[in-house]
């Protein structure tokens, strides 16, 4: 498993201010989790720092893309985080109950059948979550305390200068100033502002502050939120 380019940048950003660990940490915890799920299609691992969620591992961009829906507008690896406690979901279940809608339906046109999220820290706080992504219904099933072990029990100390990396990859990601040119940017700012009573500034921002964290470029969540709104099981 692989980091995307964006995931790679952000990680030499962070080796740059002395998190030297961190790149050979995830690459140990990302192939262990795929040697125990075999249909396992992406892993993103995001860290809480300075109030701030960075993705620093997804393992395909349409993953990424996955979690910048989330923080768009909800998700379980946000709740699992808020919550400290293992959230384990499939497309159906999702989509039958209408919860979390847009990620229901993202993941769903991504063909994502199953997510599992496990928050970890330390004893006294939670410090990030994990996101797995599987391929079939049944990629987690049985397999929930062996990955939340394996996840749960890896709690790194703050990530150094995370407001910085944040920063950086925001700029490296936005394309500011081709963003009113891309049709389905305008047609994802248009849906939030329907559908969550945004202005079209907060939609913009939403967007762009989701892709940053994610990892992703905007003009590719913007698409995966329109082809989500459009899906039909």
């Amino acid at each position: 498993m692989e980091p995307t380019p964006e995931t790679n940048e952000a990680l030499s950003e962070l080796e740059r201010f002395g998190d030297s660990e961190l790149r050979d940490e995830l690459t140990d915890l990302t192939s262990a989790a795929k040697r125990r799920v075999p249909t396992l299609v992406g892993v993103s691992v995001t860290l809480v720092a300075e109030n701030i969620v960075l993705t620093y591992v997804a393992t395909a961009r349409e993953v990424a893309v996955m979690d910048a829906v989330q923080y768009v507008d909800g998700g379980p690896c946000i709740e699992a985080v808020a919550a400290d406690e293992t959230i384990s979901t499939d497309a159906a279940t999702l989509l039958d109950e209408g919860r979390w809608q847009l990620f229901a339906q993202a993941t769903a046109a991504a063909g994502v059948r199953s997510t599992l999220s496990i928050p970890f820290g330390t004893e006294s706080r939670v410090t990030g979550g994990v996101n797995l992504y599987g391929g079939l219904s049944s990629s987690f099933r049985g397999m929930q305390s062996e990955l939340a072990m394996l996840f749960g029990g890896w709690a790194p100390g703050a990530v150094s200068n995370a407001d910085l990396s944040f920063s950086t990859r925001l700029e490296a990601v936005q394309a500011p100033g081709r963003l009113r040119d891309q049709t389905f940017v305008d047609q994802a700012i248009g849906l939030l502002i329907s559908a969550r009573d945004l202005d079209p500034d907060a939609a913009e921002e939403r967007l762009k502050r989701a892709a940053a964290q994610a990892g992703t470029s905007v003009v590719a969540l913007a698409q995966a939120l329109v082809e989500a709104l459009s899906w039909e099981p």
